[in-house]
């Protein structure tokens, strides 16, 4: 069997739905990404999730290369930590832990510890931050 999946017909569809980058609404009400994908009744798949995370976790680290100069000296846990909080604050939010950033830079990691769990974030979050806290402290994975 072959595919009537052409390149005709994926430009033609791309013509008539056009490309939004960011979630809309559509004429029939319904919240919609990309070209003409229904979030609603069509979702994304395990694959696309996957496929998502792995691109917004290579943007997080590339946020914190150009950044921080500090960011390439932490080991591969630490590294991993504050990709997983810049992913999960956005990199603008993770900013806002000027003591954390600032413990970070001198290699502080208790401090650093101390600070992820006396935050608003560590209340939202719960046992999340408890556990990235321990992380960071030891330098190891738990």
């Amino acid at each position: 069997m072959t595919s009537a999946v052409t390149a005709a017909l994926k430009q033609r569809v791309l013509r008539h739905e056009g490309l939004r980058l960011k979630v809309y609404t559509c004429p029939r009400g319904k919240l919609t990404i990309g070209i003409g994908r229904n979030l609603e009744e069509n979702g994304i798949t395990r694959a696309e999730a996957f496929y998502l995370l792995e691109n917004d976790l290579k943007r997080a680290e590339c946020d914190c290369q150009n950044a921080f100069q500090w960011f390439e000296k932490l080991d591969i846990v630490r590294r991993g930590i504050v990709i997983e909080m810049v992913f999960n604050l956005g990199f603008q939010g993770f900013l806002g832990f000027k003591r954390l950033i600032k413990a970070l830079t001198i290699q502080d990691y208790e401090g650093a510890a101390r600070e992820m769990t006396n935050s608003h974030w560590a209340v939202q979050v719960g046992h999340r931050a408890r556990k990235l806290a321990q992380m960071m402290q030891s330098g190891k994975e738990v």
